[in-house]
């Protein structure tokens, strides 16, 4: 590791090698069912959200900063059971997580390219079918740029390590 850490990056490394959450995600299991609950909890805020902003409807509102609070308890559960790889700056991590940081933005990059496709093709088809494109592509552009900026975070979630066993 580089020297040169500031007080936040020694900081943030405390941060995310903190073990008081380590049984949500101890096992490979408990982290694919984390990483499900955050892509479920991201639909229904992003889904609720929507609602609000097309229906003005106050209980979508309130179902969105309902779910807020869960969405960043499993938010902070999978970033520490990567223990910071994408929130630590670079000098803070070895060379092992300078690679696995890249493998997982690599990946991502791919996933989240492949579904923006598929949503374009979706859209571009609604709209040959005769259908009016201008609010179901916003929709559409709203949910893959959300699903584009937490794609690397839920690869990393996928990818981590069971932590070895006590001697």
């Amino acid at each position: 590791m580089d020297a040169r850490l500031t007080r936040y990056d020694r900081w943030m490394q405390q941060t995310m090698n903190r073990r008081e959450a380590a049984p949500l995600y101890a096992t490979a299991s408990r982290r694919r069912g984390l990483v499900a609950a955050h892509i479920v909890l991201t639909a229904a805020t992003v889904t609720a959200g929507l609602a609000a902003n097309v229906g003005g409807s106050m209980v979508a509102i309130w179902v969105m900063l309902a779910l807020v609070l869960p969405w960043c308890i499993a938010t902070g559960a999978i970033n520490a059971s990567t223990r910071g790889l994408l929130e630590l700056r670079r000098r803070a991590l070895d060379e092992r997580q300078r690679a696995e940081r890249s493998e997982v933005l690599a990946r991502a990059h791919r996933i989240s390219t492949g579904l923006l496709f598929a949503v374009a093709a979706a859209v571009i088809g609604y709209g040959l079918a005769g259908g009016s494109t201008g609010r179901p592509a916003l929709m559409a552009l709203v949910a893959g740029v959300i699903v584009h900026w937490l794609m690397p975070m839920w690869v990393a979630g996928l990818r981590a390590q069971d932590e070895p066993d006590d001697e």
